[in-house]
């Protein structure tokens, strides 16, 4: 048939009575609320999966007539006030007391800045795991009360949607988002006008509409380029996420960082601490010492203004994720910048110096540059990250510098699966969501009876199985299988296989996280999965970067076993992976398998998702689960690392999961008792949820966040800004004669030492130090004593510091005296060193000098 198809969409009336699901629809609470979203689905569910689960493109298109029978329903109606009755309450509610008593909700604004925001499937500004994770942050600062607003990007054309094809090949689909489908609105100076900034492109100026979100009781303001006044080439600077060439990626982060700062300042708001999530906004410290240096700071003065109120997150140990731009790039961009803010381009382009950037500013050396409170997110990453960032504290040990670290956690409201919710409510009462922090309080999960914590197991299993059976038919048919062929490769996913073990592996695909590593021994799988009396599925579900061709490769693999006889209906590989697949599998699996390149797994979190629902995890003890595994919540794989030759540790940690899968998981499993299910896993998968709900939920993440970072963050402010900066001058100015005298200072001891005293005897220390241009008061001279380990390490246990006493007129020497009487018994040693020292420095170590004796 011919001729043009023309749309026309008959949109509803909303009733009075439901006047408020519009509300509804313009807060992404509803992305975490379930009760919310509930209300939508009942009107239709149909209409609300093919509306891809997004509110305001359903209001557009329910029928008026199931809107009139709702309003007139008793009990919609009831259910309808009681979401709204909860909804008004939440957002009447103060902030949390212990966030009260660091923040000053009147006068503190904490800015977090990200390149992607993954708050619900329906908001497609998101690729994957930072993005969640900064949704979650953003969550949780809500569910907290925090004084909290967050910048990002609006794209027009989000993270693509993925299709597998018949040979197993990615295929990637871009589809523009309309913003009439987002819960958004432009933002609002506060005359009432629409907001508008601008950054200064090469020869050009381009113009930015800011859109606000809300997200519960925080907002999150988005920038766009894409307006008429702007030229074709820049209206696309904000069209995809992580899109184009190095120039867009370098467009898009002079807007996110410096149109993100302008645009607060328009608004009219003033953050007392700023957050850079990932490197991508950290430009924004070169945009807030620009707006110093035009009050009459010099730059020196205006970065220590800056960083002393700037905490950086950096996510990833890989290489690729952090942005490096060559230097000709950064003069195309800079030359003139550099002038607002007082410096050269080379002095610039120092700030971004790094050893692995050779020629190139690398934004993670800005960052760290730029912000006194450093952190990675987990404890493994917070030490690989103080590794690869010990160039800017060059004297310093890693160990010691200032990279702490915060390991992520999940939004639990929105990960915890709705039977879960209900049964926590019914058991222990509602209360529930404000117990997150309470770790004796989740020991009732023991409470709950062994048959009903698996039966509900067992229904959360169904609901997965079938959502993964509809999605495998309609994969398998749009690519030509045959109907026999279909049967075979769905058979195992019916209500039935319920007793069937079922693993499930589902994150980004990246060739570090190895999601080919099970297949290292086929023949040993194969006869694990396909045993008749304890049979196994492996799910799989991933995207992999457009331009990642090894990572697409091992989804060609996979799918490539999928077909083999052996594993048809054994090994399952789904496309379109997105929060509603993983919602799905994090709650419906028995076991979460994760088995990275140590220690290339960052954090993780798609496994504390999984282990807050009851599944029980499976991984290497790398990112979060070297802090989660406890030796009762699941298995461990044991990482070999990188002074491995990765063959050998391949085949090495791929047989101790082949090893453990049969020797372990699969007994455990099947160890049914007269009831039909298995003690010992109950006991374990309870142990999971116990163990995970209370130390990894983002709402503990982002308290730590507040009380490590953000209240010192806000306090070392007011430090630098008082009396008009005087502390910052003073700081630069002392830090520009440490950098100039450090070279030339010494250090020497001027006793006899003693290798013997006895107890109560104190032992006289002196030291001799020649400081240059530096006065006795700008340094400190330590100790450190303590034992040795059994690999013959020095184990610090104490630290003392020396009195300075005369200078020697002579050789310009000062003399620096302890008395050591030592705490600990027989055996010791000690050590001495001399450190640069002011009182206002945010972190002791802060400068990066040192000298040993």
């Amino acid at each position: 048939m011919n001729g043009t198809r023309y749309t026309l969409e008959v949109q509803p009336v909303l009733p009075a009575r439901l006047k408020r699901l519009d509300e509804l629809a313009n807060d992404l609470l509803y992305s975490w609320d379930r009760q919310v979203r509930g209300l939508y689905y009942r009107l239709d569910p149909t209409l609300w999966e093919l509306c891809g689960h997004n509110p305001k493109v359903f209001l557009r298109r329910v029928s008026q007539q199931r809107l009139e029978q709702a309003a007139a329903d008793r009990i919609f109606m009831e259910d309808y006030n009681r979401v709204l009755s909860a909804y008004d309450t939440y957002h009447q509610e103060p902030i949390k007391s212990a966030c009260s008593e660091l923040l000053d909700e009147r006068e503190d604004l904490i800015a977090y800045f990200c390149a992607e925001f993954g708050f619900h499937e329906s908001f497609q500004i998101y690729s994957g795991g930072l993005g969640i994770l900064a949704g979650d942050h953003c969550k949780a600062a809500s569910d907290l009360g925090l004084p909290f607003v967050a910048v990002g990007m609006l794209y027009r054309q989000g993270y693509f949607t993925q299709t597998i094809d018949g040979q197993g090949n990615q295929i990637a689909h871009y589809t523009p988002t309309h913003f009439r489908d987002l819960p958004i609105v432009p933002a609002m100076d506060r005359d009432g006008r629409e907001v508008r900034v601008h950054v200064n492109l090469p020869e050009r100026r381009v113009l930015l509409r800011v859109w606000r979100a809300k997200a519960g009781r925080i907002s999150l303001y988005l920038l766009d380029s894409d307006l008429e006044e702007n030229a074709e080439a820049d209206r696309r600077i904000t069209y995809q996420l992580y899109g184009g060439d190095v120039n867009t990626r370098m467009q898009q982060e002079i807007v996110l960082g410096i149109g993100g700062v302008r645009a607060l300042r328009a608004i009219g708001l003033h953050p007392t601490v700023w957050h850079i999530n990932e490197g991508h906004a950290a430009f924004l410290i070169l945009e807030r010492c620009r707006e110093l240096v035009a009050e009459g700071l010099d730059f020196d003065s205006a970065l220590e203004v800056t960083a002393a109120n700037t905490v950086f997150t950096t996510h990833t140990p890989v290489p690729a994720g952090h942005d490096i731009f060559n230097d000709q790039i950064m003069a195309s961009y800079f030359t003139e910048k550099v002038k607002g803010v007082g410096i050269s381009l080379e002095q610039l382009l120092e700030l971004g110096s790094s050893p692995t950037a050779q020629g190139g500013f690398n934004m993670t050396a800005l960052a760290l540059r730029g912000s006194r409170f450093r952190n990675g997110v987990s404890r493994i990453h917070g030490g690989v990250a103080s590794r690869m960032a010990a160039y800017v504290w060059p004297q310093i040990s890693p160990e010691e510098n200032p990279v702490g670290y915060i390991t992520n956690g999940v939004h639990v409201p929105t990960f915890l699966a709705r039977e879960w919710v209900n049964l926590f409510d019914m058991r222990i009462g509602g209360g529930w969501r404000n117990e997150l922090l309470n770790e004796s309080y989740w020991a009732q999960i023991d409470n709950i009876p062994d048959h009903s914590y698996w039966s509900l197991r067992q229904s959360l299993k169904t609901e997965m199985l079938a959502d993964v059976r509809r999605r495998a038919i309609f994969q398998h048919r749009r690519n030509g299988y045959s109907e026999a062929l279909i049967e075979r490769l769905t058979d195992r996913l019916r209500p039935q296989s319920t007793e069937t073990l079922t693993i499930g592996f589902a994150r980004r695909f990246a060739t570090y996280k190895r999601a080919t590593l099970i297949f290292a021994d086929p023949a040993r799988l194969a006869r694990l999965l396909n045993d008749p009396q304890r049979p196994c599925i492996l799910i799989f579900a991933g995207k992999a970067h457009p331009h990642d061709i090894p990572a697409q490769n091992l989804i060609k693999v996979i799918h490539e076993y999928s077909l083999k006889p052996e594993f048809q209906g054994r090994i399952v590989l789904l496309e379109g992976y997105d929060q509603a697949l993983a919602r799905k599998l994090v709650t419906g699996v028995d076991v979460w398998l994760n088995n990275p390149e140590y220690p290339l797994e960052a954090s993780g979190t798609s496994g504390e998702k999984a282990g807050i629902n009851g599944v029980i995890n499976l991984s290497v003890t790398d990112g979060w689960w070297a802090e989660g595994y406890n030796g009762r919540n699941g298995w461990a794989i044991t990482p070999h690392g990188p002074a491995y030759d990765a063959a050998y540790r391949d085949r090495e940690e791929a047989q101790e999961l082949l090893d453990i899968l049969e020797h372990q998981i699969i007994p455990l499993y099947y160890a049914r008792n007269g009831h039909g299910y298995s003690e010992g896993w109950v006991g374990m998968s309870k142990e999971s949820m116990k163990s995970l709900i209370v130390r990894f939920n983002a709402q503990r993440m982002v308290m730590d966040y507040v009380v490590r970072y953000y209240s010192n963050a806000r306090r070392q402010r007011l430090v630098m800004a008082g009396k008009d900066y005087a502390r910052a001058r003073e700081v630069a100015a002392w830090r520009r004669v440490v950098d100039r005298a450090w070279p030339r200072v010494r250090l020497r001891r001027i006793d006899n030492p003693l290798e013997e005293i006895r107890s109560g005897e104190a032992l006289a220390i002196r030291v001799a130090a020649y400081l240059d241009e530096l006065a006795p008061d700008d340094v400190l001279v330590e100790c450190l004593v303590g034992t040795e380990s059994e690999s013959g390490e020095f184990v610090k246990q104490d630290t003392l510091v020396f009195t300075p006493g005369a200078r020697d007129s002579q050789t310009g020497e000062t003399e620096f005296r302890l008395d050591l009487q030592p705490r600990l018994p027989g055996l010791q040693y000690y050590k001495i060193r001399m450190l640069p020292f002011h009182p206002c420095l945010s972190h002791r170590l802060e400068l990066g000098y040192m000298i040993w004796l």
